[in-house]
């Protein structure tokens, strides 16, 4: 079983930033995509932004050009950094692993949720 363990998110004011942080284990993380999704209540779960074994990152259109999700090998660990929030940011972001995440197909690995909530 791989294991994803996130950290960060809270509650931050509008304009704000939080930076997520996803450690998983294993050696499966260097093949395998690496994605962020969030759910906000009463709505679908979304994917926000990937990052392949590659390097190739991809981002909702609702969150480009201000967050940018990277992946550090050394540590195995996935990070969102999320700047200019947005009360429509306010959701469960969830750290998702697996083979085609790229492909919008979530993988079999998540992390526990973190709760970001952008309010004043």
């Amino acid at each position: 079983q791989v294991q994803l363990v996130e950290s960060g998110g809270g509650l931050v004011q509008p304009g704000g930033s939080l930076r997520l942080s996803c450690a998983a284990s294993g050696s499966i993380f260097r093949i395998y995509d690496m994605g962020w999704y969030r759910q906000a209540p009463g709505k679908q779960r979304e994917l926000v932004a990937f990052i392949t074994s590659g390097g190739s990152t991809n981002y909702a259109d609702s969150v480009k050009g201000r967050f940018t999700i990277s992946r550090d090998y050394a540590n195995n660990t996935v990070y969102l950094q999320m700047n200019s929030l947005k009360p429509e940011d306010t959701a469960v972001y969830y750290c998702n692993s697996g083979p085609q995440v790229r492909l919008g197909v979530p993988g079999n690995y998540w992390g526990q949720g973190t709760q970001v909530t952008v309010s004043s």
